[in-house]
């Protein structure tokens, strides 16, 4: 990824790691989505594991009681936020959105129908011995991210998917118009000369069929090939007669 992209996917993390659950529950629910085993943490992300079980012992909840069956839609968001932060990892680069979660083996697919329960469905596998579970469309990646809270950071993303595509479009309808304005001027210089009589002389003098030919090579049609053919014919006949 550039720098810009790193830096963005950087603000959208922390954004969403400045999020503070109102609701016991939820702080509860993203507390264990964080869980307690994650390395090389962000300094944002190990603030709000701290603060979020300090929060739990404060409300006396026990942090191993959350139940996703159970749990209502607010907690299964913010647990959903917790386990990316924790887990998640979003990539732009080459300007294809991909959002991955790396987890235990055993975890990947029961995130994977978790994840398709609440109408995000995704892939997963087994690589190098971890489970992977897989995201690769923007609309998905804008979807969960939305989901689970992102916001400003997300509109910035999504400008700048906008903007991509938009270049994108335009380069392809460039480089179309290009391709056939060279087709019509590689044409042009194809028309076949024909003879024909001089008026005043009598003798025959060569002559450039009218670009008819130029609407004969580049027509794609079958029918209109055909027409034109019939009709560049007769005209060569009423020129050589």
């Amino acid at each position: 990824m550039t720098s810009s992209e790193r830096d963005l996917v950087t603000a959208l993390r922390n954004e969403l790691a400045g999020i503070d659950p109102a609701r016991p529950c939820d702080r509860l629910a993203e507390a264990v989505g964080l869980g307690s085993d994650v390395p090389n943490r962000e300094p944002a992300v190990t603030r709000l594991a701290y603060r979020l079980r300090r929060a739990a012992e404060v409300d006396g909840s026990d942090v191993a009681a959350f139940d996703w069956d159970t749990a209502a839609d607010h907690c299964r968001t913010a647990w959903l936020r917790g386990r990316f932060l924790a887990r998640g990892s979003l990539s732009l680069a080459g300007g294809r959105t991909h959002l991955e979660f790396v987890v235990t083996p055993d975890e990947a697919p029961t995130l994977a129908t978790r994840l398709e329960g609440i109408g995000l469905p995704a892939s997963w596998r087994i690589r190098r011995g971890r489970g992977v579970v897989t995201w690769k469309s923007g609309e998905s990646v804008g979807m969960f991210l939305r989901r689970i809270g992102a916001a400003g950071a997300l509109l910035e993303l999504e400008a700048r998917q906008v903007s991509r595509a938009l270049r994108g479009e335009l380069n392809r309808v460039l480089n179309a118009e290009s391709a056939n304005l060279q087709r019509a001027v590689a044409a042009a210089g194809v028309c076949r000369p024909v003879k024909r009589m001089s008026a005043r002389s009598g003798s025959r003098v060569m002559s450039p069929v009218p670009c008819t030919s130029i609407n004969f090579l580049n027509s794609r049609d079958g029918r209109v090939r055909g027409e034109l053919a019939a009709q560049l014919e007769t005209f060569d006949k009423s020129l050589t007669n």
